[in-house]
């Protein structure tokens, strides 16, 4: 099971290629920096709690795991 650090550490690192990468994407639609700017970092703070959230809920549940 992994520990709330290690799901925090994953999660950051995991947002900010998604940042990177939804500021290009967010540019490459609008032309805008800021704008594309803007809707990347939206896009983080929810999938940063979303991913946080889903990934301490699995951590909770034991199926499919192999004894250690």
């Amino acid at each position: 099971m992994d520990t709330p650090k290690r799901t925090w550490v994953k999660a950051v690192c995991w947002q900010l290629l998604g940042l990177v990468t939804m500021s290009a994407v967010g540019y490459g639609f609008t032309g805008s920096m800021r704008v594309g700017g803007v809707m990347a970092l939206a896009n983080a703070a929810v999938g940063l709690m979303t991913y946080i959230g889903y990934e301490r809920l699995w951590a909770r549940i034991g199926w499919g795991r192999k004894g250690a």
